[in-house]
Protein backbone atom coordinates (compact mmCIF):
# COMPACT_ATOMS: atom_id res chain seq x y z
CA UNK A 1 0.00 0.00 0.00
CA UNK A 2 1.38 3.50 -0.92
CA UNK A 3 -0.12 6.37 0.87
CA UNK A 4 0.25 10.53 0.80
CA UNK A 5 1.10 11.80 3.54
CA UNK A 6 1.74 15.12 5.43
CA UNK A 7 2.73 16.60 9.06
CA UNK A 8 -1.44 15.72 10.29
CA UNK A 9 -2.71 13.24 7.82
CA UNK A 10 -1.93 10.38 5.60
CA UNK A 11 -4.22 8.94 3.16
CA UNK A 12 -4.65 6.50 0.14
CA UNK A 13 -6.13 7.57 -2.88
CA UNK A 14 -7.15 5.52 -5.68
CA UNK A 15 -5.83 5.78 -9.84
CA UNK A 16 -8.40 9.09 -9.97
CA UNK A 17 -7.12 10.43 -7.37
CA UNK A 18 -10.25 9.99 -4.94
CA UNK A 19 -9.28 9.15 -1.64
CA UNK A 20 -10.57 5.70 -0.34
CA UNK A 21 -8.94 6.02 3.45
CA UNK A 22 -6.73 8.21 5.65
CA UNK A 23 -6.14 8.88 9.37
CA UNK A 24 -6.24 12.80 10.49
CA UNK A 25 -3.52 14.01 13.46
CA UNK A 26 -4.17 17.48 13.94
CA UNK A 27 -1.22 18.92 16.27
CA UNK A 28 -2.49 19.77 20.15
CA UNK A 29 1.06 21.12 20.66
CA UNK A 30 4.51 20.81 19.03
CA UNK A 31 5.12 17.82 20.56
CA UNK A 32 1.78 15.96 20.42
CA UNK A 33 -1.16 14.97 17.99
CA UNK A 34 -4.69 13.93 18.53
CA UNK A 35 -5.26 10.89 16.69
CA UNK A 36 -8.87 12.16 15.49
CA UNK A 37 -10.26 9.72 12.98
CA UNK A 38 -9.70 6.56 10.92
CA UNK A 39 -11.79 6.11 7.97
CA UNK A 40 -11.87 3.77 5.46
CA UNK A 41 -13.81 3.36 2.18
CA UNK A 42 -16.50 0.43 2.25
CA UNK A 43 -14.71 -1.24 -0.45
CA UNK A 44 -11.52 -1.47 1.32
CA UNK A 45 -13.09 -2.86 4.23
CA UNK A 46 -11.52 -5.97 5.86
CA UNK A 47 -7.93 -6.08 3.95
CA UNK A 48 -6.14 -4.12 7.18
CA UNK A 49 -5.99 -0.81 5.23
CA UNK A 50 -6.75 0.72 8.58
CA UNK A 51 -3.92 -1.25 10.19
CA UNK A 52 -1.29 0.01 7.73
CA UNK A 53 -2.43 3.88 7.88
CA UNK A 54 -2.00 3.30 12.09
CA UNK A 55 1.58 1.54 11.29
CA UNK A 56 2.27 4.21 8.97
CA UNK A 57 1.24 6.98 11.92
CA UNK A 58 3.95 5.04 13.93
CA UNK A 59 6.63 5.54 11.99
CA UNK A 60 5.97 9.04 11.20
CA UNK A 61 5.60 9.82 15.10
CA UNK A 62 8.82 7.90 16.25
CA UNK A 63 11.13 9.77 12.99
CA UNK A 64 9.55 13.10 14.37
CA UNK A 65 10.39 12.33 17.99
CA UNK A 66 6.31 13.25 18.82
CA UNK A 67 3.68 11.52 20.97
CA UNK A 68 -0.08 10.72 20.23
CA UNK A 69 -3.31 10.67 21.72
CA UNK A 70 -5.78 8.41 20.54
CA UNK A 71 -9.59 10.04 20.21
CA UNK A 72 -10.99 8.10 17.30
CA UNK A 73 -12.21 4.83 18.38
CA UNK A 74 -10.34 2.51 16.17
CA UNK A 75 -6.47 4.21 17.37
CA UNK A 76 -8.12 3.44 21.04
CA UNK A 77 -8.24 0.12 20.11
CA UNK A 78 -5.14 -0.05 17.68
CA UNK A 79 -3.07 1.08 20.52
CA UNK A 80 -4.66 -1.50 22.88
CA UNK A 81 -3.54 -4.56 20.80
CA UNK A 82 -0.26 -3.09 20.36
CA UNK A 83 1.26 -2.69 23.64
CA UNK A 84 5.07 -2.24 21.54
CA UNK A 85 3.50 1.35 20.90
CA UNK A 86 2.47 2.42 24.24
CA UNK A 87 5.76 4.51 23.80
CA UNK A 88 4.13 6.73 21.84
CA UNK A 89 1.34 7.56 23.23
CA UNK A 90 1.35 10.84 25.51
CA UNK A 91 1.07 11.51 29.02
CA UNK A 92 -1.62 13.85 29.44
CA UNK A 93 -4.59 14.73 31.79
CA UNK A 94 -6.55 16.71 28.96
Amino acid sequence: MEFCKRSDRIWMEDETGRELAYVAFPARDEHTVTIASTVVDDTLRGQGVAGALLNSLAQELRASGRKAVPVCSYAVRWFQRHPEQADLLAQTDR
